[in-house]
């Protein structure tokens, strides 16, 4: 029987981390989520169970409603780097999930690091 797409996703994701777990030493977690239409990050506080700042390209005031490229995830990962700043939050470790480290996941992760968020 075959693995599906989903469960090697599913696979990879509780690899990454459980990773971060290991090595997360007090600093908040940067998540992403991609869809096919739309990218989504958080900064969540493990120990808190909380949400610090968010950014996506749903909203309405970033201009880039229903887009998901390279250019909205690089605006998204500079938006997320200036509420982490606004949060007072240096830096945090990227949690890519089970997405690969290519694309629009890369182009949000070089963003955010040029915006000044260390990850």
């Amino acid at each position: 029987m075959a693995i599906s797409k989903r469960d090697l996703f599913l696979k990879r994701r509780q690899r990454v981390r459980s990773k971060l777990r290991k090595v997360n030493a007090g600093r908040p977690r940067l998540s992403v989520h991609r869809s096919n239409k739309n990218i989504s990050v958080q900064l969540i506080d493990d120990l808190n169970g909380v949400t610090l700042a968010s950014a996506s390209t749903l909203e309405k005031d970033l201009g880039i409603l229903g887009k998901n490229n390279v250019e909205a995830a690089a605006k998204v990962g500079a938006t997320i780097a200036e509420r982490a700043k606004k949060a007072g939050i240096e830096a945090a470790y990227f949690d890519r999930g089970g997405f690969l480290y290519h694309g629009s996941i890369k182009a949000l992760a070089d963003a955010a690091r040029d915006a000044g968020l260390k990850i």
